[in-house]
């Protein structure tokens, strides 16, 4: 078992599906932006953990060129990151903030349509509050968003999280338990 599944649940099963709940993250921006002054930053990423099959290198390469074939009508970009735990980003940037989400529902669900969806583990969508980096992470596990403010080196702003979800938990469909609010350091966004 890797790090990100310990802090993600491990063996445990997945939330039933939710296919909206991406899609929260839309309506959420717009009150980020208008009632908190938070900015997206125009990135987003999907992080799971891959598998040497020829089966889902194939699902995520037609996942890939499905997002590739649709970047000169939305101006998506797409990059591969593999982390230091062996797990791989598909980092997305795009000015359109609905691109994204739609972009990160696409990916996973043809990982989940392949029989993948096991192997997903977040999305991160990149904010920005006062010049300092902002994160909402949507744990595929829990079915459930969080807010990850990081304070420094391996430090984060429980403070500030606390305050987020209070003001985001109508918007958003949030994590409960605040101790299922794994930070993920080195977010390659």
């Amino acid at each position: 078992m890797g790090f990100l599944d310990s802090i993600f649940g491990g063996r445990s099963k997945l939330a039933a599906p939710a296919p909206d709940r991406l899609f929260a993250m839309t309506t959420a921006q717009v009150h980020l932006a208008a009632a908190l002054d938070i900015r997206h930053r125009g990135t987003a990423g999907i992080v799971f953990q891959a598998v040497d099959t020829a089966d889902f290198s194939s699902i995520l390469s037609e996942a890939e060129e499905l997002l590739r074939g649709t970047a000169e009508e939305t101006g998506t970009t797409l990059r591969s990151v593999d982390d230091e735990f062996g797990y791989r980003w598909l980092v997305l940037e795009d000015s359109d903030f609905e691109d994204l989400v739609v972009s990160l529902n696409t990916i996973s669900g043809e990982l989940q349509g392949g029989g993948y969806g096991d192997r997903l583990l977040a999305c991160v969508f990149a904010f920005e509050e006062d010049a300092r980096p902002l994160y909402l992470i949507y744990n595929f596990k829990r079915g459930s968003f969080y807010p990850f403010v990081p304070a420094g080196e391996k430090s984060r702003d429980t403070e500030r999280e606390l305050q987020l979800k209070a003001q985001i938990g109508a918007e958003l469909p949030l994590e409960p338990e605040t101790t299922r609010w794994f930070p993920l350091w080195e977010v390659p966004l």
